[in-house]
């Protein structure tokens, strides 16, 4: 299995980063249940990490009965009382559900950095402001910084200290992965939408480090309803060719009876 993970963080946060890896590829179902999990040292392999963290990892997806150890045979994944989304396939392809994904993110994310602005702590906001500083430098550099824009929001819902409202992004992270594909591919083509980009995150992060929770959630509840505009007024070329692509990726997880190919 091909890893996408990227390490950025020592410590503990590492381990969180790895725990959240394996923890949507349970919920997505790309690993079922009672299928063992890779060894340690396969582990420590797959994500260039130590044994340490590995442990730390799968400790954390005990703790959200995700797994379960077995005496002398290993780690297993356990029944965790939920199957993957089963979307209709036939709308996600569409403009009109790459707005309605970002209208579940305005009603997520809004709660959550208002939680994050009560709650966060000086080495949350260094993460954040990390995670800003490198989706500058990926867009500067030519990138489209969709991997920089999703750390940019999970900082933001790791220091909202709520493991329910993260678990809750990270069962939805394929979805929300594919409309933040859209989004940015969109936002990239014109130099307004990138900057206004840039303005709303730095408006998310003031507010949180102003501890002002009411503004954080304005904040965060206008850049997804900024994010649907510039969606709702791309250029049509973007819809009939980029867009189109890019958001037929959001059926990437589902059940293979239920894919259809956009007409």
């Amino acid at each position: 299995m091909t890893s996408q993970f990227k390490p950025s963080t020592p410590g503990a946060y590492l381990s969180d980063q790895v725990a959240d890896t394996l923890a949507a590829e349970i919920r997505s179902g790309r690993l079922t249940v009672g299928v063992k999990l890779p060894t340690e040292a396969m582990l420590v392999e797959r994500f260039k990490i130590s044994r340490t963290v590995v442990r730390e990892a799968l400790s954390r997806l005990k703790s959200l009965g995700l797994v379960e150890s077995r005496q002398g045979s290993g780690v297993y994944v356990k029944e965790h009382g939920f199957l993957p989304l089963n979307f209709d396939a036939r709308s996600a392809v569409s403009r009109q559900a790459v707005v309605q994904i970002v209208e579940v993110r305005r009603a997520l994310e809004a709660e959550v950095a208002a939680l994050a602005a009560k709650r966060r702590s000086a080495a949350d906001l260094k993460r954040i402001q990390k995670a800003i500083n490198q989706l500058a430098r990926a867009v500067k550099a030519g990138g489209d910084g969709v991997d920089e824009d999703v750390q940019y929001h999970l900082a933001i819902a790791q220091a909202a200290r709520n493991p329910f409202l993260l678990g809750t992004l990270q069962y939805l992270g394929q979805f929300l992965l594919g409309a933040t594909r859209v989004t940015r591919a969109n936002e990239a083509r014109r130099d307004d939408f990138a900057d206004q980009v840039r303005s709303e995150h730095a408006l998310i992060f003031a507010a949180i480090e102003a501890a002002d929770a009411e503004a954080a959630r304005r904040a965060a509840a206008r850049h997804m309803d900024n994010a649907i505009s510039r969606i709702e007024h791309a250029d049509p070329t973007f819809w009939q060719q980029t867009g189109v692509e890019l958001a037929s990726d959001l059926v990437g997880g589902l059940p293979a009876s239920s894919r259809v190919r956009p007409a």
